[in-house]
């Protein structure tokens, strides 16, 4: 039997489009070499900043002692030049075997909108510099981010983080989750990690407290990893990996417990390194609840959720529901009645409480942009029907990387959400969301999203098909994405046009090239270009923008600027 074949006869247009979105056939390609050096010596593992406030930051470093020692006093300073002849605060942070020899310290008493630099010292060693910046207070022209996600070691070298240190214009680097990845070396991205050398340390899947330090340990040791750090404040949140994949508030798709152990305590364990080895500041409740936000003066508010461990109900998975869909009937009761299901939930109360107020308090200031920084896609996107497209040999190719292949193709004829794992699996939890937001009158919404290894530019729409603002997904910093070329034996380009074909509120949606998004934010609009890489597989590399767009205010709300217009959706064609 012969397929229907999609042929792509018109890709992006090269250039900008009108305005509205621009992916250069040809671009201009910019050569880099990844040159950063690991610091080595006692400070190892580089230096860090992260979660600014107006007139706070958290510093962060990790030492490799030289004696037996088992506690040592780690002394810092911040100046507000990089010779350090002014001094702004300095202090005195213990460190020791209790928390893997990671130091952070909060430096106060700073001022708003500022950059600094800071060091760190033991004896006669002294760190790397950092660099770091506050956050403003007051009226702001505008606001600049790097968003990105998904930095996988054995997949590749990490360019993207290279290439953001070379900004020195960014107020934060936003990193949406998986900064890490759990798996031994024969799972995901063993065989790349073999073929480049960056194999996982430790060989095995991390699982103990010793396992997720020494993980963290040696992505830290990564010289483009430290030189995003050290040019950069973070705003970090987590998605699964941190832990394990397809992890919720009750366990993981990657958790055993029966050959694996209790997932409490391996929770335990990875949330702990996590918290010593990253520049964040830790939550006074419960150690799941890492939920907060950033203020940019009167200009915009950035809401960092948590969506996996602290209220999360399971996913629901292909292989177990498609056995339960035998007729129409079962189908829609799924769709309309299980999956809908209100106690599903993502966010929690006490984290719906606190966005309530954070919003309240936005909208108080006069600011005009909500940025939400999430975890996984937000936007409805409902599966295209893969079974005309896809031979069987192609499926059993794809069993061998996702047990969930087949189930999936099976799944994808019914006209259901292509993610449950994302908040179409949450529904419900999404329109509560939704609801406290319009409540709140918390327009201008960009939504800022990972996970995916992927590049998405999405409208968010109520059950109702009122607007809620706009979603912009960033590709990885080296995970591969199921819309690549080569996925689905060749046909992972042709299942990102069937997926945006068939969704009227995906506008953008390619699997190419792996980069950044480069978010700035003005009173009057904001511009996203997503900043690739043309590879991954080696240090050097050439730069490039694969894809621009502008996003504008319409009656409070954030809406994509003159996208229709621009013909955006005709720029594919589809010959069945």
């Amino acid at each position: 039997m012969t397929k229907a074949k999609i042929t792509r006869r018109a890709a992006l247009l090269s250039g900008a489009a009108m305005g509205a979105a621009s992916c250069a056939s040809a671009p201009k390609m910019t050569p880099y070499v990844a040159v950063s050096e690991a610091s080595g010596g006692v400070f190892a593992h580089g230096v860090a900043s992260g979660d600014p406030a107006a007139t706070s930051v958290v510093l962060w470093t990790r030492i490799t002692p030289v004696t037996r020692a088992a506690i040592a006093n780690v002394a810092w300073e911040v100046a507000a030049d990089e010779s350090f002849t002014d001094i702004i605060a300095k202090g005195e942070t213990q460190t020791g075997l209790s928390r893997d020899w990671t130091v952070k310290a909060l430096a106060e008493a700073l001022s708003p909108g500022m950059t600094y630099f800071y060091r760190f010292r033991l004896g006669g060693d002294v760190s790397p510099t950092g660099r770091t910046k506050t956050l403003p207070d007051g009226a702001i022209d505008q606001a600049r981010f790097a968003v990105m996600s998904c930095s996988n070691y054995p997949f590749g070298y990490f360019n993207v983080y290279d290439l953001v240190a070379r900004h020195d214009d960014l107020d934060a680097v936003i990193h949406l989750g998986d900064y890490i990845y759990e798996y031994s070396r024969e799972g995901y991205g063993g065989d790349q990690g073999r073929a480049l050398g960056r194999e996982h340390e430790p060989p095995h899947e991390i699982i103990s407290l010793a396992d997720y330090r020494l993980r963290h340990a040696q992505y830290k040791a990564d010289p483009a990893s430290q030189a995003m750090h050290a040019n950069h404040p973070l705003i970090a949140i987590w998605d699964d990996h941190e832990t394990s994949n397809d992890s919720w508030s009750g366990g993981a798709e990657n958790h055993d417990p029966a050959t694996e152990g209790s997932w409490d305590a391996r929770r335990r364990a990875a949330l702990q390194a996590y918290y010593e080895w990253m520049p964040v500041r830790e939550p006074n409740m419960a150690p799941e609840a890492f939920f907060r936000s950033f203020s940019y003066g009167d200009l915009l508010t950035v809401a960092a959720l948590e969506t996996r461990l602290m209220a999360r109900a399971r996913q629901f998975e292909y292989s177990e529901v498609i056995p339960t869909l035998q007729t129409p009937e079962d189908v829609a009761h799924f769709r309309d009645v299980i999956l809908w299901d209100e106690s599903r939930e993502m966010l929690g109360s006490a984290q719906l409480d606190y966005l309530d107020r954070t919003f309240r308090t936005s909208v108080a200031k006069g600011q005009p942009w909500r940025l939400i920084a999430n975890q996984v896609i937000m936007a409805k996107v409902t599966a295209p029907d893969l079974n005309p497209h896809v031979e069987e040999a192609q499926i059993v190719e794809l069993e061998q990387q996702w047990n969930e292949a087949r189930a999936f193709v099976k799944m994808s004829a019914l006209g259901l959400p292509l993610n449950f794992d994302a908040w179409d699996g949450y529904p419900a939890a999404r329109e509560r969301f939704y609801d406290l937001a319009r409540e709140a009158n918390a327009g201008g919404m960009i939504v800022v999203t990972g996970d995916t290894h992927t590049w998405w530019a999405n409208d968010l729409v109520d059950k109702n098909g009122g607007h809620m603002g706009v979603e912009l997904g960033t590709h990885s910093v080296t995970s591969p994405s199921p819309y690549r070329k080569e996925f689905l034996g060749g046909m992972g380009a042709e299942y990102a046009l069937l997926t945006n074909r068939d969704n009227k509120d995906v506008r953008f949606l390619s699997g190419e090239y792996h980069g950044f998004i480069d978010l700035t934010v003005t009173r009057d609009g904001a511009r996203a270009e997503y900043k690739a890489v043309d590879t991954i597989e080696s240090g050097a590399y050439n730069a490039f923008t694969h894809a621009a767009f502008d996003i504008a205010r319409e009656d409070g709300d954030a809406v994509f600027d003159d996208m229709d217009g621009a013909g955006f959706k005709d720029r594919y064609l589809y010959d069945r």
